[in-house]
C-alpha cells in the first residue's frame, strides 16, 4: 500500500495516551495507525467502509 502523500490527523476523541491517527486524503483508501507506533502496522479501509464505521460510532 502506497501511503506517499498521506496527511495524518489525530482522531478528535482520542485520549492523551490512546491516540489513533487517520489519513483520509488518499484515493480509494482510508488508513489508520497508532500514533505511538508511526512506523508500525497500518489498517486500510475503503472510504465507504470507513464511513459506515464512523456512522455507527456516532450513533452511540
Amino acid at each position: 500500500m502506497d501511503l506517499t502523500g498521506a496527511t495524518w490527523r489525530t482522531a478528535t476523541r482520542s485520549g492523551s495516551t490512546d491516540c489513533v491517527e487517520v489519513a483520509d486524503n488518499l484515493p480509494d483508501v482510508v488508513a489508520v495507525r497508532d500514533s505511538k507506533d508511526r512506523q508500525g502496522p497500518v489498517l486500510a479501509f475503503t472510504p465507504q467502509t470507513w464511513q459506515t464505521f464512523v456512522s455507527h460510532l456516532k450513533r452511540r
